[in-house]
């Protein structure tokens, strides 16, 4: 049986929802953040976005491309529940719904609860439901994996809907510039360029063993997005393994302070996640990403659960600090905290881990 996909993605959602509660924000460029010397854009209105201002962009730089830019500071209660909203609104036509974030999941319509017709009309229904509940756009893509509904999802944003059928799904996939794919980042898409793989028609031209050979385990998952499969299936209600946070500046930051600060605004995100999951984690991991993209990770284990957001701090903190002297400017920080209480039990207290990538 041929898969039926929908990736549904709420339209700039933070800045969205900041317009649609607050009229005087309406049609205006809106940053979801602070205008602090070491803020960072959270979120970005498309009025906003006109002008070059992106999601994890530091403040000043994006008040620097939108001198009208207004900062609004972020409500993450409200966000997620407005998220739990719309994913009552899929589970009314599935119970196959594999949220990725607030903003966005992948829903298997292939057997809809409904018994609308076609993926396109069940999408398009969905967008519509979602809009009159919260006043809030939507875009979509369907396809047949999850993949290309992906793919699909960005073609035609915001607040639209784009399908790829069986039969175009492979020549979709060979037009596409391989920086497009979802799963490739900017280091492997350097890395295709620099052996001759621009699209995926030239991905799709390379051998298994070539791939494999240059990407290792990855291989076989570039063989098979570059003819269009994916079998993954839609995982609903899986097991939280993990919270994190993480952002890649545009600016580099040499400054250790600078880069603290980055650390506590990640520690903050995940904290505000666990508060709302009631899921407290015993280990702590910090994510630097130098400019030169050499990652490093630092992680501490407890014998016990993180009971506050000052212990998650005083951690974080510590784990940021061992990775000192900076030996280069750094691109990327990241908070995560895991190993939940139905995890294995935790190992000793205090214990480094030291993974270099």
């Amino acid at each position: 049986m041929v898969r039926k996909i929908i990736h549904i993605d709420m339209d700039a959602f933070y800045a969205s929802v900041e317009q649609r509660d607050r009229e005087e924000l309406k049609g205006k460029p809106v940053a979801v953040g602070y205008p602090y010397k070491r803020g960072v854009v959270a979120a970005a209105s498309y009025e906003a976005r006109k002008f070059g201002v992106r999601s994890a962009m530091p403040s000043t730089t994006a008040q620097r491309k939108c001198p009208e830019l207004i900062f609004v500071p972020p409500r993450f209660e409200v966000y997620r529940a407005v998220s739990r909203q719309i994913r009552s609104i899929f589970l009314e036509y599935t119970p196959l719904v594999e949220p990725l974030s607030l903003d966005e999941a992948y829903l298997d319509v292939t057997a809809n609860l409904r018994r609308l017709p076609t993926a396109s009309a069940t999408a398009s229904e969905i967008r519509q439901r979602i809009f009159d509940w919260t006043g809030l756009t939507a875009s979509a893509g369907v396809s047949y994996n999850k993949f290309l509904a992906k793919l699909a999802s960005d073609y035609k944003k915001p607040n639209g809907q784009y399908v790829i059928a069986p039969a175009k799904g492979a020549a979709f996939v060979e037009a596409l510039a391989v920086g497009k794919f979802h799963g490739v980042g900017p280091v492997t898409a350097e890395k295709m360029n620099k052996l001759g793989i621009f699209t995926g028609a030239d991905l799709k031209a390379r051998a298994l063993e070539f791939l494999v050979k240059h990407f290792g385990k990855s291989g076989p998952w570039y063989y098979a997005i570059a003819r269009g499969e994916d079998d993954r299936p839609v995982e609903p209600d899986r097991p939280r393994k993990s919270s994190g946070s993480e952002t890649t500046l545009l600016q580099d930051l040499t400054d250790p302070a600078a880069v603290e600060n980055v650390v506590l605004e990640q520690a903050a995100e995940v904290w505000a996640w666990c508060e709302k999951a009631r899921l407290y984690g015993a280990s702590v991991t910090v994510k630097i990403k130098y400019a030169d993209f050499r990652q490093l990770t630092r992680s501490r284990t407890l014998t016990h659960v993180v009971t506050s957001l000052a212990e998650l701090n005083e951690i974080a903190l510590a784990l940021t600090r061992s990775v000192y002297p900076l030996e280069n400017g750094v691109r990327l920080a990241g908070v995560t905290i895991s190993h939940f209480p139905e995890d294995e039990e935790p190992g000793e207290s205090g214990q480094l881990d030291f993974d270099f990538g």
